[in-house]
């Protein structure tokens, strides 16, 4: 956050720098954006394969198959979601919400992608439905199913509560659904969970400080957000305890919703469409 008052005085020709245009770090032209309608039409007549219903200020896991759909729904009240993603194969393959914001911008919606982390980094997921997709950019900036947050964690809240000790946040949740899915030990899980896909929570910076806020989410029970998997996923969401985060990030206090999670397969693939590869990068390239 910058001071309210800098040290230093602006220079002579601040105005000049200040109107310098800024630059696209990462011009996209040359990433397709995909084709969806091959995508759509293979929901007729696809079939629901399973269904996890993720209790309020808890988190579950669930596994989607590649070429097979998945969908997050708000079932009762307003509700977030905080959403991790892992190659079935292989945990060290995860989403990387930061290179995702990159390539996408701040908030994702239906035609953007999940990307995968180095040295992989593919396409593991495709939003292919956002009931939300209407909301756009709001008066102060704000939007929906963000990649700028990170998680709710209990450190932070340790840090910002001089001491409190508070175990749903979101990392803690799903720390501990990673733990129940793979059997592995909760210190060695904690180390794969990663920054998130907000679903559903209206996030955006402050004009005047840059701070990151958030705000009453427009979700309602009936609105999803809807993937393709690209490549074989499992997939880990927790329901925030800040419910619909209007006004706490984590408490036992707020009035929070259970999400659902619903795996659906198409009777055939999508037209032309292939698993996911990995990155064609030579990593042994000017070794």
């Amino acid at each position: 956050m910058k001071p309210d008052h800098p040290d230093h005085a602006a220079p002579a020709d601040a105005v000049a720098r200040r109107a310098i245009r800024p630059v696209i770090c990462y011009p996209v032209e040359g990433l397709p954006r995909p084709d969806l309608a091959p995508y759509r039409a293979t929901r007729a007549g696809w079939e629901r394969v399973a269904e996890v219903l993720v209790p309020a200020r808890e988190a579950r896991c669930f596994d989607v198959p590649a070429g097979h759909f998945f969908r997050i729904t708000s079932v009762e009240g307003p509700q977030v979601g905080d959403l991790n993603l892992w190659s079935a194969a292989d945990l060290s393959e995860r989403f990387f919400s930061g290179k995702t914001r990159a390539l996408h911008g701040t908030h994702l919606s239906t035609g953007d992608r999940m990307w995968s982390s180095l040295p992989h980094m593919r396409a593991m997921a495709t939003i292919t439905d956002d009931t939300l997709d209407w909301y756009g950019f709001d008066d102060f900036g704000g939007s929906v199913h963000d990649v700028i947050g990170t998680r709710c964690d209990p450190y932070t809240h340790n840090l910002l509560s001089d001491g409190g000790q508070y175990h749903h946040c979101c990392h803690s949740n799903l720390t501990r659904a990673l733990a129940d899915r793979t059997g592995l030990p909760l210190p060695v899980c904690e180390l794969h969970v990663h920054d998130v896909l907000n679903v559903f929570m209206c996030t955006g910076f402050t004009r005047d400080t840059g701070q990151y806020f958030m705000k009453a989410s427009p979700v309602r029970p009936g609105d999803y957000l809807e993937f393709f998997a690209e490549i074989d996923l499992l997939g880990a969401l927790s329901a925030c305890p800040g419910g619909d985060c209007s006004a706490e990030h984590s408490s036992d206090q707020a009035a929070c919703h259970p999400l659902l999670v619903q795996v659906f397969r198409p009777k055939a693939p999508p037209v032309g469409w292939q698993p996911s590869a990995p990155n064609g990068y030579d990593r042994t390239h000017g070794r």
